[in-house]
């Protein structure tokens, strides 16, 4: 079997505003755990979150995160 490879994490922060944006971005954001400006979370670094925070990406910042959280 294929050895399983540790998934890396990311910090999520949000630097700009949900209002004025279309419901599918704010949707986003909500689904990332984001609740408000500037507010950050850790998430697991996958494809998923990975197509989520492309989609919102002028919004958010995000930096690798390396150790346990």
């Amino acid at each position: 079997m294929a050895k399983s490879k540790e998934e890396g994490k990311l910090r999520i922060t949000q630097v700009r505003s949900g209002n004025g944006r279309p419901q599918k971005h704010r949707d986003t954001l909500r689904a990332l755990g984001l609740l408000r400006h500037q507010h950050s979370v850790v998430q697991k670094d996958n494809p998923a979150i990975r197509g989520m925070i492309f989609q919102v990406r002028h919004l958010v910042e995000v930096e690798e995160v390396e150790g346990k959280e």
